[in-house]
């Protein structure tokens, strides 16, 4: 079962030895280590799935493992490292592997101890308990480090009380804030931290991360970068619910206006709506919304996308948006069909009437 700090059916961050992909950010940081300029408070920002939390781990790992530049020894100063690499042999990386780091504290939702279910919020409690964690570990001398994944989650009480900490933060203490929406922070707590903004990734270096967590996608990987907006977390999350699949389907369904395959639309309906399905039916309006904003945009710029993410997409999305009036009205649509989805998961109605319902618009919008 995964943590509210792991992607299902992905390692965890932890324990994810490489990073792909985001070179400029880890280079970054070492350079504010190396030149006496390490801040003591960092935001992680970028899409979700792209590899903030691996890297905060990895400077985790690199900050509890490399002693202060200015210890020169008995033979003079160590050559500053190049890499944020730490072996995973070194007593360190194994202490954090085996969650026995005592100058590590990771942050992230947990459950309530009333009803032992997850919270959705880093509740106030979690961060105060940072106090007792600094207090505790002074007195060795040694560098403290903290991991908040996310920073989103925090709710206004919590978040508040990070910023003390942030205005008064401990001796030899840095603090890592991962964000997927910066801006929906406290702006002192951004004002009071350096960013770090993580690049999506390659199709290359997504084979690469798939390879690394050993997942095996074939010949899928450029229509997986496509669909995911370059987020390995998010393709993952695509390749373990046959998100490909649904998405051809999604396609197929308006190939060839007028006809409708009501047969194959109730198909994903009732899929949609199986028991446990929910994640599936997310994602079902997800790909809904993707394919409506691809033909809003093939629309609006006159180019369908330039990698296909099924077979076909692309005469299909250039037959069925030719010009930006059509844009316009794929985009009308995709506003419309999302609030109403929304609205359906909210009030749960039957997910199967409320995805037919949805497709059946989106034919009828083909058909013109």
């Amino acid at each position: 079962m995964s943590t509210p700090d792991q992607i299902e059916g992905a390692p965890h961050p932890r324990d994810t030895p490489t990073l792909f992909g985001q070179d400029v950010a880890e280079q970054a940081f070492l350079d504010a280590f190396t030149t006496g300029r390490l801040h003591h408070a960092w935001l992680l920002t970028g899409p979700r799935g792209i590899g903030k939390a691996t890297l905060a781990w990895r400077i985790a790992r690199f900050l509890l493992a490399t002693p202060p530049l200015e210890d020169d020894g008995l033979f003079g100063a160590p050559p500053p490292p190049t890499s944020l690499a730490i072996d995973p042999e070194h007593p360190v990386a194994r202490r954090i592997a085996a969650g026995a780091e005592p100058g590590l504290k990771a942050i992230t939702r947990t459950p309530n101890p009333t009803t032992d279910r997850m919270r959705d919020q880093i509740v106030v409690d979690d961060i105060r308990a940072l106090a007792g964690f600094f207090q505790l570990s002074a007195t060795d001398g040694g560098r403290r480090v903290v991991i908040v994944d996310a920073a989103d989650d925090m709710n206004t009480s919590a978040a508040n009380a990070l910023l003390k900490m942030l205005e008064e933060p401990p001796e030899r203490a840095t603090l890592l804030l991962i964000s997927h929406q910066p801006s929906g922070l406290l702006p002192t707590i951004r004002s009071r931290c350096r960013t770090l903004r993580l690049n999506t990734l390659s199709a290359e270096d997504m084979a690469r991360a798939f390879d690394q967590a050993g997942i095996d996608v074939g010949d899928a990987t450029g229509a997986l970068a496509e669909l995911s907006g370059g987020s390995i977390g998010a393709a993952i999350r695509l390749s373990l619910l046959d998100g490909l699949k649904t998405y051809a389907d999604l396609v197929a369904l308006i190939q060839n206006p007028p006809q409708f395959d009501r047969a194959a639309a109730l198909k994903l309906a009732e899929a949609a709506a199986a028991r446990g399905a929910d994640a599936k039916r997310d994602l079902l309006f997800e790909l809904i919304d993707l394919l409506l904003s691809r033909l809003a945009r093939t629309g609006a710029t006159g180019l369908a996308p330039g990698i296909e993410a099924a077979p076909g997409e692309a005469a299909t999305l250039a037959r069925l948006a030719p010009d930006q009036a059509a844009g316009r009205a794929w985009a009308q649509i995709a506003q419309e069909t999302g609030a109403r989805a929304r609205h359906g998961v909210a009030v749960n109605l039957d997910p199967a009437a409320l995805v037919l319902d949805t497709l059946i618009k989106i034919s009828q919008t083909a058909t013109g």
